[in-house]
Parts: structure tokens; C-alpha cells; sequence
């Protein structure tokens, strides 16, 4: 039977591990002069050596003539732990075994001496994954083992791991491995399966592992099945659903170029040819960084603006675990991409009011049943050119204000505060299903930006006056602050209502409502202020505080049961 190579080639001894250097150091000369504690605890991303180095561990330290910390793999003790009958080399998944009545057994059995080896080793994979209860049930045995017990907990999740088990471990963190040693050790076992494969591929496959050599491993393994012949970058490609550097590049032109019917022509094609579109996103962030490094160091020219790329950079780095967990992984690359060029349209857009802007293939006619025919006059001053939209016309901004980030910071807060104030339930539960109509105009060519800058926020509280949504970064923040009033106006017009939005981070939105429910235990709350004259919407703000319960179950109510919408 076929044996995968990832299996094949697992280190047998602490000289084949690659990539933890430190730690086999460590170990080698924790068995070297017999410093070996009771329990030890190794963290690290996946497919990095841990549960390997765990079991090297375990027969080292039961070698009875150990060379220099390695096995020497001779002596009795050596044969046995190599051996598919050893019984004192226990290994448990504790994924599948994470009750409180399997580690109450396991803590009965630790009593029972070793049947052939010096120690009795207990190798806990995935530890993470116990109950409190097995914790609890564990932790004794784990602080007083017998003295021929040795526990070693591995984990990918270490900050689930409670405090009181980790102290009572000797902790290891691995780390990842880098793409010269996964070159290097796939080479060699490339040579030795005489497997023929362009030297390229082999530094893509490391790209592509992200520094865990078990992927590396078995990707290579996937690359033999489907050519057995010759491995190209071709195979790479239509393996790992990427595209070649050619078409990064120019799926990046396009972007820059804020040609959305390209890049959604794109996108389709990709998808239909089976491409993994997270991916994508990956080589073009790659490719970007790449571009920039050559630009910085080098001083190579660059196509587009550098704080242009790097802004693109930091959103494409902020939504990517969002993308990777949504149930549509397309439309969610396209509303990102969507919202990114018409934000970039919006901020190139030339100076002389009159020119005229280019419509792209995509449009949407949902408009005038939802909003109502709405015209804008422009003001002309090259031309008697006078246009009429099928759809909706964009919102126009009122005049813009040159306000600092800290004065408009200040402002949300306090009209997050007066929010607070007058939440009422039924508000925000109105917010929450208003949201849903957002979901028609992603795609709307002249709102498309603002529907979607909406929807990557989280709706937090809401009264009659005002809308409290919050955003994962301060960047966001400041990219909204000149033009707050036009996603007010949009807001508004598809939901009907006349409401002040304020927008504030995640982490702002948590402090301030702990500071409301400290003042609430206190028979205490926010006072209503004034908003600053700062003209950043048309009417003023008239916020009167009414009397508050001074309940707890009041503020749960308003504020702890939100609906996150991403």
C-alpha cells in the first residue's frame, strides 16, 4: 500500500527535524545530563514538529545509552519504542477524547509502572480541546505525576489553555518554518523519489505553506499523483487554484485602473475555472508587497501610488479571514474589490465638475423603486451637457469640512454617548433589518462603495436620532470622516428615516459601554453634551436625556445581545 510522503519521511531522529533549531537544542541536552521535567507543554502553528519532536522525546528519553541526546537506536529500550507493541508511549487525541471521564481514567492508569521503558509518556494532542472538567481532572496529576510518568501537551491554541495547567509545564513555542528549509528539505526528498521537478515549483509549494512543512509535504505529494513525468509551475497552478505572475499582475492593473467590469469579468472567469479565489487574493497581496519592498529598497519605479498600495494592502489584510469564512467566498472577493475601486474613482476623480464619468457594463435599474427618481443638477462650465440617469444619482456631498481625526473622533464619541442615552431595543432591532436592503445597491455603480462600507460595519446601538455602527480598524475611521454626511444621506434615503450616523472602533464601542455600565452599578450615567459645531451634517442634533432604569438587565437588553453584521 501506498505510504503518503508526509508519513514517509516524518523524523525518526532529533538530526532530521527541520526548522526548530532552539528547541531540539534544548532537548537533546535535557536528556544529555538527565535534566527532564514532568510535564512539558509545545505550541505552535500546525504541521510544524510538534507531536514529531514529542515522540523523538519520548524515546530519547528512554534510551538506555543516549548519544549526545539522541537515541542511540540499538539498545533494547530503542527497539521496543520503535515498535508498533510499545504500550509506555501512549499517544491520545484529545479532540475525541475530551470528557472528564476519559482523563479520570487516564489518571488511574498513570499509576501503573511502565511494562518495558524507564517513563511512562503521555503525548495529549490538540490539549485544547478538554473540558474545564478534564482540566480540573487533570491538573493534580499533572503538578505531582509518579515519578515515571511524563506528560508532553501539544497544542495550536495555547491562550485556551488555562493558566494553571501552562505554569506547571516547561512550555515550548514553535515556530514556523521558513521557505529556504521547506526548499531544502523537499529536496531532499525529492532526490531520493527520484521525482522530476522544475526548482521553481519547489519554492512555490514553500510560498504556498505559509511555513508548515506537512502542507508543503503533501502538496508535493498531490503534484507526483497528478504528473508523474515532469512537475511544471503549470501543474502548481491548476493544483493550488492560483494564476500565473502575468495575470497577478495584470488583475492588479486593472484594480488600480478602477476597472470594475475587467476585474468582475475577471473574477467570474477564475471561479468558473475552478481557481481558489482566497488565494488569488494572497499572490496579489505578495506581489503588491513585493513591488513595494523593490520600491523602498531598490528604488524601482512604481506603476501606481505607493500609499495607494499599501492602503489596498492593509484592506486586503483586514477582510481576508472575513472572506475565508464567508459562506460565498466570491461575492464577498467582489463586494471587497467593488468597495476599494469605487472608493479610489471617488478620490481621482478630476477636478472640472462637468467631466464626464465613464459607466461601467455592470448596472442596476432596482433603483427608482426603492429610492424614487432623484436628480442632481450639475453646475457646467465646459458644456451645456445635461444628463439624465437611468439610476439613481450619486449622493452628493455637502461642503466639505477640513476637520482634523481627533476633532471628528471626538465628535462620534459624544454622539455615541448621547445615542446611548436614548437606546431603545426596538431602534436597533429596526437598524439590524434595515440592513438587509443594503445588500441590493453593492452593486450599484454610483452608491456601490457606500453600500458596502456600510455593511462592513457592526451595527452597535441605536435611539431615534441616531445610528452607532463600529469598525474593526482606526483606519476606517479616518477614510469615513470626509465623507460622513454622503453615507448619512444614502443611509437615509433607502431606509426612510433621518438619522445621524457615528462611527467608532470595536474597541472604542467596548470601552465606552463599560463605562456605561460602571456608571449604571454606580445609580449614574452619560450626560448629554452638545456636539461640536463642526457642520459635518445639515441639520443639528437635538438629544434630550430621559430618566434611566438603573438595571443591569436593562443595558444586556440595549446592548448585549447585538447582531454582528459583517
Amino acid at each position: 500500500m501506498y505510504q503518503a510522503l508526509y508519513r514517509k519521511y516524518r523524523p525518526l531522529d532529533f538530526k532530521d527535524v527541520v526548522g526548530q533549531d532552539i528547541i531540539v537544542e534544548t532537548l537533546k541536552n535535557a536528556v544529555k545530563y538527565n535534566h527532564i521535567s514532568h510535564a512539558y507543554l509545545f505550541s505552535g502553528p500546525r504541521g510544524t514538529g510538534k507531536t514529531t519532536i514529542a515522540k523523538i522525546f519520548a524515546r530519547a528519553v528512554n534510551c538506555l545509552e543516549p548519544v549526545d541526546g539522541l537515541a542511540c537506536g540499538k539498545c533494547k529500550n530503542c527497539n521496543y519504542s520503535f515498535s508498533n507493541e510499545c504500550m509506555d508511549i501512549i499517544e491520545i487525541d484529545a479532540a475525541s477524547n475530551n470528557g472528564v471521564d476519559e482523563i479520570r481514567e487516564l489518571r488511574n492508569k498513570v499509576n501503573i509502572l511502565p511494562s518495558e521503558l524507564k517513563y511512562k509518556v503521555y503525548i495529549i494532542d490538540e490539549v485544547h480541546m478538554l473540558s474545564i472538567g478534564a482540566f480540573n481532572a487533570l491538573l493534580k496529576t499533572i503538578e505531582e505525576p509518579p515519578s515515571h510518568v511524563i506528560f508532553i501537551l501539544a497544542t495550536t491554541d495555547p491562550e485556551k489553555i488555562p493558566l494553571t495547567i501552562i505554569s506547571r509545564c516547561q512550555w515550548y513555542n514553535f515556530k514556523k518554518i521558513t521557505n529556504d528549509k521547506i526548499v531544502m528539505r523537499l529536496k531532499t526528498i525529492v532526490d531520493a523519489e527520484n521525482i522530476n521537478i522544475d526548482d521553481e515549483v519547489l519554492e512555490k509549494i514553500a510560498e504556498s505553506s505559509d511555513g508548515c512543512l506537512r502542507d508543503a509535504i503533501s502538496l508535493l505529494d498531490k503534484l507526483y499523483a497528478y504528473n508523474l513525468e515532469k512537475i511544471t509551475v503549470e501543474d502548481f497552478y491548476n493544483i493550488n487554484g492560483q494564476i500565473t505572475t502575468q495575470k497577478i499582475k495584470k488583475f492588479e492593473n486593472y484594480i488600480f485602473s478602477a476597472n470594475v467590469s475587467k476585474v468582475l469579468e475577471l473574477i467570474e472567469t477564475y471561479y468558473l475555472e475552478g481557481k481558489n479565489l482566497v488565494q488569488i487574493l494572497k499572490q496579489l497581496m505578495l506581489n503588491i508587497k513585493d513591488e513595494l519592498f523593490a520600491y523602498y529598497i531598490s528604488d524601482q519605479a512604481l506603476e501606481f501610488s505607493a500609499n495607494t498600495m499599501v492602503e489596498f494592502l492593509n484592506i486586503l489584510n483586514d477582510r481576508l479571514v472575513s472572506i475565508k469564512k464567508a459562506d460565498d467566498v466570491r461575492i464577498s472577493v467582489e463586494i471587497t474589490l467593488l468597495s476599494y475601486m469605487n472608493d479610489l474613482k471617488n478620490k481621482n476623480k478630476t477636478v472640472e465638475p462637468d467631466a464626464q464619468i465613464k459607466r461601467e457594463e455592470i448596472r442596476t435599474n432596482i433603483n427608482e423603486e426603492k429610492l424614487g427618481e432623484t436628480k442632481v443638477a450639475k453646475e457646467e462650465t465646459t458644456s451645456n451637457i445635461k444628463k439624465k440617469e437611468d439610476n439613481i444619482e450619486p449622493v452628493m456631498s455637502r461642503k466639505k469640512q477640513n476637520i482634523s481625526l481627533e476633532q471628528f473622533s471626538n465628535l462620534m464619541e459624544i454622539r455615541t454617548k448621547n445615542t446611548m442615552i436614548k437606546a431603545a431595543k426596538e431602534e436597533l432591532v429596526k437598524e439590524i433589518n434595515n440592513y438587509k436592503l443594503l445588500d441590493d445597491y453593492t452593486f450599484d455603480q454610483e452608491n456601490g462603495y457606500l453600500a458596502c462600507e456600510l455593511l462592513d460595519a457592526k451595527v452597535r446601538a441605536s435611539s431615534t436620532d441616531n445610528l452607532v455602527i463600529s469598525y474593526d480598524y482606526e483606519g476606517m475611521i479616518e477614510k469615513l470622516k470626509d465623507h460622513l454626511d454622503k453615507l448619512e444621506d444614502f443611509y437615509n434615503k433607502i431606509t426612510n428615516a433621518n438619522k445621524h450616523i457615528a462611527v467608532i472602533t470595536n474597541e472604542k464601542w467596548e470601552q465606552l459601554k463599560k463605562e456605561y455600565i460602571k456608571l449604571l452599578n454606580e445609580g449614574k450615567h452619560f450626560e448629554y453634551q452638545e456636539e461640536p459645531s463642526l457642520n459635518i451634517s445639515s441639520s443639528s442634533d437635538k438629544i434630550l436625556s430621559d430618566e434611566l432604569d438603573d438595571s443591569i438587565n436593562e443595558v444586556v437588553e440595549l446592548f448585549g445581545d447585538i447582531v454582528e453584521i459583517e
